[in-house]
């Protein structure tokens, strides 16, 4: 069993879509990171940058349990488990690894914060709306030429790295991001959407999404005091 610890942002749906494609048996554990459940003791001891999704998985190696943390590495250890969507052969697993670490270094990253900037920072900065807003279309037409080569990222096949990528971008659009204008990129998009497993992916914990702007407390949890409180 897989007892999932996530929320409902693009780096919980990541790890939610490889579940549901892979089939393996989990138990979803909220944890709400704007009411600080990331900071409890328990949590930490599986998680310790206090960050979400973290897993589990009673069924590790030997047959004892064993805890992961970071997104990227639940993706590569579910698919080493699974022997699905992260291929054995030395080539075609570097050409995943390699695109799952651009999501990690540079998706992940700009359009978050280009997602902050925009939308939670107390104030307006035009110099930071503009360079994230800048490097999140630039990103966008690394993956466009990208897919312009291949059905998928990291090939013919769909792999964990448009897993990884694959809810950064439905957020993005989602928020205005201007993808419509990347042809191939919406075409891998809608790809991916028509896949019955992201339908269920992208709908774990799809009713606990934040609606609205986030208030003060809200704002120290996340990204003030609370947040940057020793622990």
């Amino acid at each position: 069993m897989i007892e999932l610890y996530t929320w409902p942002t693009p780096n919980g749906q990541k790890v939610h879509l490889m579940l549901e494609e892979t089939g393996l048996p989990y138990r979803v554990h909220p944890v709400d990171i704007g009411a600080g459940e990331q900071f409890r003791p328990d949590f930490l001891k599986i998680s310790p940058n206090n960050k979400m999704p973290a897993i589990v998985d009673t069924d590790g190696p030997g047959g004892e349990p064993i805890s992961i943390f970071e997104s990227g590495a639940i993706l590569m250890y579910l698919g080493e488990k699974t022997g699905r969507f992260y291929p054995q052969a030395p080539r075609e697993r570097w050409l995943v690894t390699q695109w799952l670490m651009f999501q990690m270094a540079s998706v992940g990253p700009m359009f978050g914060q280009r997602g902050h900037f925009r939308n939670y920072a107390p104030e307006k900065i035009a110099y930071a709306i503009d360079r994230y807003a800048n490097e999140a279309k630039r990103i966008c037409g690394v993956m466009d030429r990208r897919l312009g080569e291949s059905a998928y990222l990291a090939g013919a096949d769909y792999t964990i790295a448009d897993m990884a990528c694959y809810p950064w971008l439905a957020s993005y659009k989602a928020g205005d991001g201007p993808v419509a204008e990347f042809r191939n990129l919406s075409r891998w998009m809608d790809a991916i959407a028509a896949r019955p497993a992201t339908e269920r992916g992208m709908k774990v914990l799809a009713e606990r999404r934040r609606q609205g702007p986030i208030d003060e407390k809200q704002r120290a949890v996340l990204f003030g005091a609370e947040q940057y409180a020793r622990r």
